[in-house]
């Protein structure tokens, strides 16, 4: 079960903090709109980084951001929290082993191949 912090979660930690901080500043819609963006931004960087559960955990949270702009009122609330849930199902199942693997990213090989196997066979 290999549930530890990286540097990306710092990232992310560090991130959210500061976003706290500016939404005693700003409005409310601002920071959901900077949150959705920086949420999309660490899921791109998951995605590419070979956890393709995680990036699918931090788009649910995209969406959670984007529920609380566009839907107002009660439906907007259930579906932040749906979503909410969903991303943290995402990203503890990934964390814990519990998801499929999707594809495994070798990050020790000395191979001249690309990532879909299809490099430069001399």
């Amino acid at each position: 079960m290999a549930l530890a912090l990286d540097r990306i979660d710092a990232v992310s930690i560090v991130g959210f903090l500061a976003l706290v901080a500016a939404s005693t500043v700003l409005e409310g819609v601002v920071v959901a709109t900077v949150i959705g963006g920086f949420a999309l931004s660490l899921s791109t960087w998951r995605l590419h980084g070979g956890r393709p559960w995680e990036a699918l955990a931090w788009l649910a949270w995209v969406g959670a951001a984007v529920a609380v702009v566009i839907v107002p009122g009660t439906p907007g609330v259930v579906a932040f929290l749906a979503l909410l849930v969903v991303g943290l199902g995402l990203l503890f199942g990934a964390r814990a082993g519990r998801l499929p693997t999707i594809w495994n990213r070798d990050r020790g090989s000395t191979s001249d191949e690309s990532v879909d196997g299809c490099g430069d066979s001399r």
